[in-house]
């Protein structure tokens, strides 16, 4: 069994790169989809059980869903990455040592994360951006959620160490039975048990348990090239600070997310009421299905990249970068014709009866994604930068699109064109952050020539 690991672990700086990129990115692309259709999937049966307010409701508790992910990708990105290098060095027993003290501080997040959440739900849903119409429905949704904080990010952030010693279908297998569990219970809870948005609360929460402990049990068996082991399982300062400084380009764009979020909301609520915040909502969900592809290349090219970095091997990370930029890129072109040819037969199935949701909707899904052919390259860049432990050039690129560019945008451009203002503010961003990563990958490139050439030079002497 050992022997079967140390091949898969092997070819990640062996094997072609185009294999490779198909067999650590498409277990990862199928899961993300997956887990977007059964979100998407929540909305439309709570939109037809709910209505507009039901999924205004659970839009505006996205940000926080979207904290609890953040956290769990730090951790889990920056772990996996260190641990991906550390195999690339043969150091296993400090490979193990990082995937314990991510653990750690897995458990310790998210039991802060629950107490707080837990304590302030009306108030964090106000400042968010709630009307008293849309409250109850959202505080309902919360309440429940939040109890299954330490599920969700234990499954999140110890599924990147499982594609990180090389077995990529396994980490899919997560992913795809908690989709699996939450598309079968949501419409059970929802409509026959008539527990309405609770139901599909608690339906998200128990498919996250089990997500949880399919993970915990790969590496607590006998199947596992690394295993977790209870004397690793403690807080190491030293490591713990190189965890979450590299994993933190992942937290950032999630948290940057999470605040333009939190203020579109807002400014939408204000210039085109609940209507406009439900419709950016069921807009956002095929957003992310569109570009969850891209993210799942982004985190399946990451071990690639990771281990031929430590194993110093220049020209193979960058035929990494440039097929996984080169694939991205045909992906987002593709669903931006998909969004333009059938906007409003997307947008009437998240309420087939609420004909201004659907205009408003067709109109918002169509103009805030001109910009989306752009996207795989501010994804894939970011995630190079991380994978060669460079997180403050992958922070400052995640931060151009969401915070530096886009939050100034909602700020500004609301004033002078109201609503337009602030879609408007979408696709300018997407275009400004895109010239910035253009840029950057243009030196970062040519930067892996120069030290391929001293490389020869250096063998050839």
């Amino acid at each position: 069994m050992k022997g079967i690991h140390e091949d898969n672990i092997r070819q990640l700086g062996e094997e072609s790169i185009p294999k490779l990129l198909l067999t650590f990115s498409l277990p990862v692309v199928v899961a993300l989809l997956i887990n977007a259709l059964y979100n998407i999937i929540d909305r439309i049966f709570i939109g037809n059980g709910a209505g507009s307010l039901g999924i205004a409701g659970i839009t505006l508790v996205f940000p926080i869903m979207l904290i609890m992910g953040a956290c769990a990708a730090m951790i889990g990105t920056g772990g996996a990455l260190l641990v991906s290098i550390k195999l690339g060095e043969k150091k296993v027993e400090e490979a193990e040592s990082i995937i314990g003290n991510s653990l750690a501080l897995l458990i310790i997040l998210a039991i802060i994360i629950t107490i707080l959440g837990r304590s302030f739900v009306d108030p964090i849903l106000r400042v968010f951006g709630a009307s008293s119409y849309v409250l109850p429905y959202a505080g309902d949704y919360m309440r429940v959620i939040m109890l299954g904080t330490i599920f969700q990010m234990t499954a999140l952030g110890m599924n990147y160490f499982i594609r990180a010693e090389g077995r990529p279908r396994k980490a899919m297998l997560t992913m795809l039975i908690g989709a699996v569990i939450n598309t079968i219970l949501a419409p059970i809870f929802i409509f026959s048990f008539k527990w309405g948005i609770k139901g599909a609360a608690l339906a998200t929460i128990i498919s996250q348990a089990v997500s949880a402990a399919w993970v915990m049990g790969h590496f607590l068996g006998g199947k596992s090239y690394l295993k977790i082991r209870v004397k690793n399982i403690r807080l190491l300062i030293k490591e713990a600070a190189s965890i979450l400084s590299i994993g933190a380009a992942s937290f950032i764009m999630q948290i940057a997310g999470c605040f333009s979020s939190i203020i579109m909301n807002k400014k939408l609520a204000y210039y085109g009421g609940d209507v406009a915040v439900s419709a950016m909502g069921a807009s956002f969900s095929i957003f992310f299905l569109m570009i969850l592809p891209v993210l799942g290349i982004s985190q399946g090219i990451q071990p690639i990249i990771g281990f031929n970095y430590g194993a110093q091997k220049p020209e193979r990370i960058k035929k990494t970068i440039k097929s996984g930029i080169a694939v991205a890129t045909i992906l987002t072109i593709s669903g931006f014709f998909i969004i333009m040819l059938f906007p409003q037969q997307i947008m009437s199935l998240f309420n087939s009866h609420d004909e201004e949701f659907i205009a408003f909707g067709s109109y918002v899904m169509r103009f805030s994604m001109i910009a989306l052919p752009l996207l795989g390259l501010q994804i894939i860049v970011p995630g190079y930068f991380q994978a060669v432990g460079k997180p403050k050039q992958a922070m400052f690129l995640t931060l151009s699109r969401q915070v530096f560019f886009l939050v100034p945008a909602l700020l500004i451009l609301p004033k002078y064109f109201q609503l337009f203002g602030v879609l408007v503010a979408i696709p300018l961003s997407d275009f400004l952050a895109s010239v910035i990563t253009g840029i950057w990958l243009f030196v970062e490139l040519r930067s892996l020539d120069k030290k391929q050439t001293i490389d020869i030079k250096a063998h050839t002497r």
